[in-house]
Formats: C-alpha cells, structure tokens, sequence
C-alpha cells in the first residue's frame, strides 16, 4: 500500500483505485480484457423510479427522479461528485419496505441537472436550490425527512438548521461527520488526482468503480456511475496524460513480457472519437468544501427534528457528536460490509434502517416485506 493510500484511509476518504494483479489487464485503461468478465452493462433509472422530471428555476434546469404518491416525502441529497441515480436502487428497496414518497435530486453542476453557475456551491445555494425544487414540483407538501450522504448530508443538515421547510420531521445523514471530514479536505485533491480522468465507455466506468473499490454493490453501479459522467468528444479532449492511466505500471503482454507504459484512453479516443470524463470538476468545486461542513456537528444536534446518523466506523465519530449521542440527542447507527457508499453498497440494510426510523417517528406504516430492525445504538 503507497503512502498516499494509507493517508487516504487515514482521514477517511474512498478508497484509491488498486493496481490490477499482475498478469491481468484491465479493458477500461486500454489494455486485452479479462476472459468470463462480470456483467457491466448499463441499468437505466426507470427501473428504480416512477418518473424523472425537470424543475425549472429561473434560466436553471434540475432533475428530479420520484416513485411513489402517498405518505411522507424521503428527500435524498446525493455526494459530491455522485447524481440523485446514486439512490436509486436504495429508493426502489425503502419503496417495497413502506409506503412514502421518495424523491431525489441532482444538486448543480451534477447529473443532468444544468444552471448558468454550475460551480457556485456554498453550502447556502445548494440548500436553496434543493428547497425550491422541493416546494415547486410537491405544491402542498407532507411530512418531510432529509436524508443525505456525505456532501449531500451536510447540506441536508444547512437546510433543517435554517428551518427551510416546514414540514420537516426528521433528519438522517450517511457517512459525514465535521471532524473527520475537515481533516480529510487536505488530501482530497490528492485522491481526485488519482482517479482516471476519462474511460472509453461507461461499462468501463462502471468496471472501474467495482474493481478499485469504490464501490461494492455491481447493481448499483450499473445505474448510478452514468450519472457521474459525460461523454466528450475527441476534439475537446484528445490526450491524457500518463500519470491519469488506471494502472500507473508499464504494460503486461500476454507472454508475460513488459511493454511500454499503458496510453489508457488515448487509443481508444483515436479509434472511437469520443470517451466519457466526470461530470463534474471536484478539484474546482475546493472553495467551498470547508462551507459545507464547518459547525456541522452542533448544526446538526441543534435540529428540533429526531435525527439518525449511520455511520461506516465508529472512528468517524467526532468529540461533539460522541458525547450528544451519550446523552440520547440522536439515534446512531454503525453499519460494516460497505464503504463509504454506504448506501450504494447495501441499499437494503439502508432501507430497514431507514424504515425502521420512519415508522419509530409514527411518520409511515410497514408494508408485509419489511422485517423490524432493531437498532443498535
């Protein structure tokens, strides 16, 4: 393990992309694919949801995905980086436990949502922007529970803090805690950096995402890495530097012989003359990324609403939220077998839980496929 990756897991941050075994090739940097792969095809959103929908704000345009049409409305704020079609096989599992509405939505600058300032992220526009979508598409709306990950929970915790909806009932954040990601921010444009910069499809992307490690769940990422990209064309990007390849090593022939140093995508932009790259630049977004978690923690005690914290690790639990949860302010769960996409990686064990609290706050009812879960905390 390099020491950039034991600093990365350090201060909590995804993991960083693995090398490929040795003797092996991996088809997303260019080189011969694997025999008997793994089923990497995209899944399309509307297996997961009933509809999607553009909400017009002024000149900017933001997707909402929604399934069901009865009891309380699940509103889901997505990581950075990530689109609303990171919840999606998390909303269809929470749909078949209760019956609520569960709405999601891409934040500015992601998915396929489009605004004239796509980079303007301070914690505030974003909690605006998520509470008039909210309250444009649901005219009268119901009894409203905030759940986010990572980015998308700090600003899940701006909005209930500033009382930007009135019916606000409940607050759940995935995976974020203001210490622990404070600490983080430092080496963060180190990890973005080693990420590859392009892929040759999106069923590389979606290779690429379960074979680093980013994520575990295979039916996740066939929906939600498409939200993640855009496809760019060879004329605005036609090289890609060295030090982006995904496998950072020189090539292995199949003879077992050394070559010279993988090209990734470059060859394949010159054969198919386009690639898919993020969607968004996260390393242009920094300006804003202390704003979004500073005084997360008291923010987030403060809520008058009942609050839920799921956390990856107990280490992610900073001194502030430690001793509010000793004194019974928050329900708080730990949750092993993922990283930190949590809910990407076990969306089921995320709908009990969520299911569970929604029902404790007499907010939905069971449907004959949930199981109570006990919490643990």
């Amino acid at each position: 393990m390099s020491s950039l990756q034991r600093e990365a897991l350090k201060n909590n941050l995804p993991p960083l992309p693995n090398r490929m075994a040795t003797g092996t090739h991996s088809r997303f940097s260019g080189l011969v694919p694997r025999r008997n792969q793994r089923d990497y095809s995209v899944t399309f959103w509307d297996k997961y949801f009933d509809q999607k929908e553009d909400v017009l704000l002024g000149e900017n345009k933001f997707r909402i995905y929604v399934t069901g049409n009865s009891g309380p409305l699940l509103l889901l704020l997505h990581g950075g980086g990530h689109s609303a079609l990171s919840w999606a096989v998390f909303a269809k599992a929470i749909s078949s436990m209760c019956t609520c509405i569960v709405a999601a939505i891409d934040f500015r600058g992601h998915g396929d949502t489009v605004t004239s300032d796509d980079y303007n992220m301070s914690a505030e526009v974003l909690a605006r922007d998520i509470v008039g979508v909210c309250t444009t598409y649901f005219k009268d709306l119901p009894p409203t529970v905030l759940l986010g990950h990572s980015m998308g929970g700090a600003i899940a915790v701006h909005i209930a803090a500033q009382k930007y909806l009135p019916t606000l009932s409940g607050l759940a954040v995935i995976d974020v805690v203001e210490g622990t990601a404070l600490d983080a921010l430092s080496n963060m444009q180190n990890f973005l950096r080693s990420r590859p910069q392009q892929f040759r499809s999106i069923e590389h992307a979606i290779e690429w995402s379960i074979r680093s490690g980013q994520l575990k769940n295979v039916e996740s990422a066939k929906v939600s890495m498409s939200g993640q990209l855009k496809r760019v064309s060879k004329n605005i990007q036609n090289h890609v530097p060295e030090s982006t390849c995904t496998s950072g090593l020189s090539n292995i022939s199949e003879d077992g012989q050394k070559t010279k140093p993988a090209e990734c995508e470059v060859l394949h932009l010159k054969e198919e003359g386009f690639a898919y790259a993020w969607r968004v630049d996260l390393s242009k977004t920094e300006p804003h990324w202390r704003g979004w978690f500073q005084n997360m923690s008291s923010l987030f005690l403060s809520s008058p609403v009942p609050k839920l914290l799921l956390l990856a690790g107990v280490d992610r639990l900073d001194k502030e939220l430690t001793i509010g949860q000793m004194q019974g302010k928050f329900q708080m769960q730990i949750l092993g077998g993922c990283g930190h996409m949590v809910h990407e990686d076990i969306p089921d064990k995320v709908a009990e839980i969520i299911t569970g609290f929604l029902i404790r706050q007499k907010l939905t009812e069971a449907k004959s496929s949930f199981q109570r879960h006990m919490p643990a905390c």
